[in-house]
């Protein structure tokens, strides 16, 4: 089986209070990207906070409040959303609604602890989305760390980093930990 991981396209990184055009760039080809994959499971993260962010140490070195859960800017972007549930063979899993992993920090621990858990159904997984230099990179060296028999790529083309620059340079690095760029 194949993996689709949908990393943190949500309102606040597309459009909201750390959006960029960069990122407003990727939406369509995303969702595109969801429309043709096939044979798998489509997973999503949810960069997650709370409303006392601006006092926890990433607040406090990221001083923007952001993806407060139960927000509009928390949410995942409504065209990728409507792309996955369009899909006449979108595959649900029960004990993760939308199959969303919240998660507080860079990359989810409880998405890694899913694949791990399937680690004998599972031939490739494939990351996408924001920010290339934060948060994908750290959720596809997580699970390359976790499952280095399972192939794992990174689609260039549906992410989007801080800047131009800093995406190229995490791209690189993810290329030197043997994850594959595609």
């Amino acid at each position: 089986m194949k993996i689709l991981v949908i990393v943190d396209m949500q309102n606040d990184f597309v459009s909201g209070t750390l959006g960029t055009p960069e990122a407003q760039s990727i939406v369509d080809k995303v969702a595109k990207r969801i429309e043709d994959f096939e044979g798998g499971l489509i997973l999503f993260t949810q960069d997650t906070h709370q409303f006392n962010y601006l006092s926890t140490p990433e607040g406090k070195k990221l001083p923007i409040a952001h993806c407060i859960e139960g927000t509009y800017g928390w949410q995942i972007h409504e065209n990728l959303m409507k792309a996955w549930h369009n899909k006449k063979d979108t595959s649900l899993i029960p004990e993760v609604p939308d199959n969303c992993f919240k998660k507080p920090v860079f990359g989810s621990i409880e998405l890694v602890e899913f694949i791990k858990s399937r680690v004998e159904e599972i031939t490739e997984i494939e990351l996408l989305g924001v920010c290339t230099d934060i948060c994908v990179i750290s959720n596809a060296i997580m699970l390359k760390n976790t499952v280095p028999e399972i192939k794992i790529s990174v689609n260039a083309a549906c992410c989007a980093g801080v800047t131009p620059k800093s995406h190229k340079e995490a791209l690189n690095i993810m290329k030197m930990c043997h994850i594959d760029i595609v």
